[in-house]
Parts: structure tokens; sequence; C-alpha cells
């Protein structure tokens, strides 16, 4: 009787039918939206009703002609605003990148007045209402006296994407102990000689997933942008919004499959590339 009742006790780690349950079907309601875009992308009617009652390609035909030969009506292209958003990424990436590894540095490293305040202030995109940051910045860069253009958005995307990019810098930061440094000092390294030649290359799982949640929160990212962008600097979620104002188009489920298949490739790419010792969320 007691080795019966020990093989069927739960085992710590093991999933019981009820966790098990409830893990797909989580899983399936955060999967909905995106199925159910996929589903609308192929979808041979021009009406939005779901399901489908039939099944084309005619909406990928009409986003590749949208994309090669824009609409006349369009005040901006397809292909523009694509160019926009990866100008914007690919900046945010490594200005992201550039701010973040001195930063996650000096804040596991050192003890300082207002270290928790500064550590807060870094965190605190992560939580702040991105509606009244779009308007709180909107008013700042008003106040310029020049007309920064493109680099506005980089600007507002590093705010937005340094809180990932520091909390990755400083995971890789964990493991690497003094020692390191203090090592290559008695080798007769200076300081900054120690670092380049030491702890980035010892940081480079937490540098590059710093930067790729930089790319991906910059590409993907709308509603500060939607406050900061002019006809010369529209990204592409703002492009595709552009299109839903008036009347639904449905080639943006088109479009909008294309952008989730970038961001499958980049979560890819992060997995392979950094693994799961230098990833921080």
């Amino acid at each position: 009787m007691k080795t019966s009742s020990f093989t069927n006790r739960i085992l710590p780690g093991q999933l019981t039918r009820f966790t098990g349950v409830l893990a797909t079907t989580v899983l399936l309601l955060a999967a909905l939206p995106i199925i159910t875009m996929i589903v609308m992308s192929f979808s041979a009617s021009d009406t939005l009703a779901f399901p489908p009652a039939g099944y084309s390609l005619q909406w990928y035909r009409s986003a590749w002609q949208t994309f090669v030969s824009p609409d006349s009506s369009d005040v901006l292209s397809m292909g523009q605003a694509l160019g926009t958003s990866l100008m914007v990424a690919v900046a945010t990436m490594f200005i992201a990148a550039a701010v973040s590894i001195p930063a996650a540095y000096a804040l596991h490293r050192f003890d300082f007045p207002g270290k928790g305040i500064v550590e807060q202030f870094i965190a605190l995109p992560m939580v702040y209402p991105l509606v009244m940051l779009g308007i709180s910045l909107l008013l700042v860069f008003d106040y310029f006296p020049v007309e920064l253009g493109l680099f506005r958005l980089v600007i507002a995307h590093v705010i937005l994407a340094l809180p990932f990019a520091v909390k990755n810098c400083s995971a890789s930061l964990v493991g690497i102990g003094q020692e390191y440094e203090e090592a290559a000092f008695l080798m007769g390294a200076s300081p900054l000689r120690a670092m380049f030649d030491v702890v980035f290359p010892l940081m480079r799982p937490g540098i590059l997933a710093g930067m790729l949640f930089a790319f991906i929160v910059s590409f993907n990212e709308f509603t500060v942008t939607f406050f900061l962008y002019d006809i010369n600097s529209m990204t592409l979620p703002v492009w595709l919004y552009s299109r839903t104002v008036s009347s639904l188009d449905p080639t943006v489920f088109s479009f909008a499959v294309f952008i989730v298949l970038i961001d499958f490739i980049l979560i890819w790419l992060l997995e392979k590339l950094v693994g799961d010792d230098g990833v921080a969320i």
C-alpha cells in the first residue's frame, strides 16, 4: 500500500492534468490573435468574416503589388516605411548598446549615491504609460530650436529599449567577478584594455541579447511613434495603421504576417546566438 501511494504521488516539477490543461489554454489564448491574423491573411472573401468562407493568396498578391507598385493615393509607400523602420531600429540597437554597456557595468560594479534611483529611472519606461510618454516627448521635442527629424524617433525608441538592454548586460555581468579584471591588471593591462579584452568578450551574450531586444522593441513600436512621426519618418507599424483608419484593408493582415515572421526570425536568432544564459526580460 505504501509503495502504491508513493507511485501515485505528484513529484516536484511534474505537471498535473489540471496544470497541463491550464497551461495549454493560456498558450492558446496568447497565440489566438496571431493565429486569427494568419488565417485571415489567406481569406478569399472581401469581407472580414471569421472564419473565412474560402482561402486564397489574393491578399498576398495584393500586398506584393502594393510593395512593388505603390498606390498613387498613398503619401508614403510600404517600402519607404519599412526602410524607415529598419534605419530607426538599427540606430536604436547600436545606441542602446553603447549606453547600456557602461551603465550596466557601473550599476553592477560600483556603489554610489542615488544608485537605486538611477535603476528605477532606467526601468521606468517598462511601466510608464506609453501614451503619456509620447505626449511628453512631443512637447519636449517641439521646444527644441532645431528640427530633429528621424532622430527624435531614435531617441524615443532608445528610451523604450534601454531597460531591456541594461537588464541583459547586467545579467551577463553576474558571472563575471572582479578577479578577471584583477588578473588582467597583474598581467600589465590597463583598465581600458582589461575592459575591451576581458570584460566585453565575457559580456557578449548579454550584449547581443540586449541589442536584439532593442531592435525588436524599436521595429514593433507604435504608440510613442504615433505622436512623433511626420510624413518623412513614418514607420511600418504607423503605415499599417494608416491603412485601417477609414476602412480596414485586408492586405494589412498579409503585411502583419510579414512583421511577425521577422520577429520570429529575430527571436530564433537570439536563441541560437545567445542561448538562455544571456537573456533577461
